[in-house]
């Protein structure tokens, strides 16, 4: 079992700066220089990076003089309650978000996270970075967080076969903006080159942001898009099977040829056991993320008979953290999220940067997939490029623009998907997992005996606080309920999105309730709720 030469360099280079700026030294353990009294604690710094692995690592942590790090492995903000390091380095034998905090006094610091994959042996076929909605509008403004994404690719692969990026690699197609796509051209080959990934293997799928295909054929060398004129094509990636559609003009001529490969591919002996793997930008109807934002559904009923495709589509830049983002029925049906901004489902609020509720659906995190396919199986790893806490509004103008470093590039946004492709279709239909008949019916609980409280907010106002509910997937919103305890009448109700779409997840939420703390009684009541619908029993709290 061995490290990438990728990842070791990453990690030499992480000790080096750990040493540069904090000394040496672990945990609780004396340092040659300490830390100003009242200067607020560095965020930690690890001695082994994220990503891919092949063996258990053993993470040291490093803080400065009289500071205590806490960490946890469950995605959680590390607390005074987490558990203290005391030098003995953390050992990682399964995938896991490891986070550490410094505490000096009352002074808490910054925290970092860091996401490890263990894959113990593992040699896949074929390594592939899957991504979509990339939105590169200006050079200088997006140069820089594309050398942070291109760090956490080469993190979690090393020098992957194949990028996919499938569809809207730029920002607008309609204002004679298509040049755009040798901007994006020219930061994916800086990138290429810097993290040595000569070999590999760039497609693109065309979008309805993209430019004509004239212009994306303009745009790119043409082993990145070898369409035949009409944007769609045939390729392979280390001897796995790869279709690009175009959802943009799914014509019957499209759906006769996509047809005829499938069919040549599946009746094929050498592609016997290994998926065929489909990209385009928009999903299909009844797949991923109960059907939102779909098109097309002659193409779902071109993939219907054949088992073995995985169709991977972005355009909705819903996130990967909801576990209706991937899908089986006929086939399988992925969503790739987005490397731009996220997006919740609409009619939910969120709390802006300053704690207030807004009417917000996007965020400024950004994910992508990791794909490793195994003969008879795929797995898919859900990775966060960015998973930092930002507002999409930044003084009042919507940017999601944020600028690295990242405290959380490179972890995970849940738990490895796995498909198996190994046998006839018969035997590949009755392996699929992720089906309406499996849906997560287990609903959220109260892991605290008092998981409401009335906090004071700004100027005075009253505050209502949840404790995180638990849950086995994810608590995707609170149902929040606020009334006067004398009259009954109705003061605040909202859905609250619980920003899981972050690394790591705050223990709390503070909802400011419209009334001023001054003695009168409130009655709350609030439900947890996941993301397949399961709801919480209700909690209750009378707040004054």
């Amino acid at each position: 079992m061995h490290q990438s030469a990728t990842h070791r360099r990453k990690s030499a280079s992480r000790r080096r700066l750990a040493a540069a700026s904090v000394g040496v030294g672990l945990g609780l353990f004396p340092l040659a220089q300490g830390a100003a009294a009242d200067e607020t604690p560095q965020a930690p710094t690890f001695s082994i990076a994220g990503g891919r692995y092949e063996r258990t690592v053993a993470v040291e942590l490093k803080a400065k003089r009289g500071e205590t790090i806490r960490y946890t492995t469950d995605g959680s903000i590390p607390q005074k309650s987490s558990p203290a390091y005391g030098g003995k380095p953390i050992r990682i034998s399964k995938d896991t978000n490891l986070t550490a905090r410094a505490f000096k006094g009352n002074k808490v610091g910054a925290f970092k996270s860091a996401g490890y994959l263990i894959r113990k042996g593992e040699q896949p076929i074929a390594r592939m970075m899957i991504l979509s909605d990339v939105h590169v509008g200006d050079y200088g403004a997006d140069r820089d967080r594309w050398t942070s994404y291109f760090d956490t690719i080469g993190g979690v692969l090393g020098k992957p076969d194949a990028i996919l990026s499938n569809g809207d690699m730029i920002n607008d197609n309609g204002d004679g903006r298509g040049k755009d796509h040798q901007m994006v051209a020219r930061i994916f080959k800086e990138n290429l080159q810097r993290k040595g990934m000569n070999a590999t293997k760039v497609l693109m799928a065309y979008g309805n942001h993209d430019a004509s295909l004239a212009d994306v054929r303009a745009g790119y060398p043409k082993e990145w898009f070898p369409d035949s004129g009409d944007g769609y094509y045939r390729t392979e990636v280390k001897g796995i099977p790869v279709v690009t559609v175009n959802t943009e003009n799914y014509s019957a001529a499209q759906g006769a040829w996509l047809r005829t490969q499938l069919a040549q591919i599946s009746a094929n002996p050498a592609y016997r056991d290994l998926p065929i793997i489909v990209g385009g930008h928009k999903p299909v109807p009844g797949t991923v993320l109960d059907g939102q934002q779909t098109a097309n559904p002659a193409l779902a009923q071109d993939m219907a008979k054949f088992p073995r495709a995985v169709y991977f589509s972005g355009h909705s830049h819903l996130n990967l953290n909801d576990p209706r983002a991937i899908h089986q029925k006929n086939f399988t049906a992925v969503n790739d999220s987005s490397s731009s901004y996220i997006e919740f489902d609409h009619g939910y609020q969120m709390l802006d940067a300053e704690g207030k509720l807004a009417g917000r659906f996007e965020t400024p995190t950004a994910q992508g997939l990791a794909v490793e396919i195994y003969p008879g199986r795929t797995v898919i790893n859900r990775i966060n490029l960015n998973a930092d806490l930002h507002d999409i509004y930044t003084g009042g103008k919507w940017s999601a623009n944020w600028k690295p470093p990242y405290q959380s590039d490179g972890t995970l946004a849940g738990k490895p998907w796995e498909i198996k492709t190994a046998g006839g279709d018969a035997k590949v239909v009755r392996n699929f997992t992720y089906t309406d008949a499996n849906r997560n019916r287990r609903a959220p609980r109260w892991t605290s005996s008092h998981p409401l409280s009335a906090q004071t907010g700004k100027d005075g106002q009253l505050a209502l606080r949840i404790e995180q509910a638990g849950d086995d997937e994810l608590v995707y919103h609170y149902k929040v309920r606020v009334t006067r305890a004398d009259n009954g009448d109705e003061v605040l109700t909202a859905k609250v999105a619980n920003r899981f779409d972050v690394v790591p997840i705050a223990g709390s939420m503070d909802i400011p309730v419209p009334a001023k703390r001054d003695g009168t009684k409130y009655r709350a009541e609030v439900i947890a709720v996941d993301a397949q619908g399961n709801q919480s029993p209700v909690a209750v709290k009378v707040l004054k």
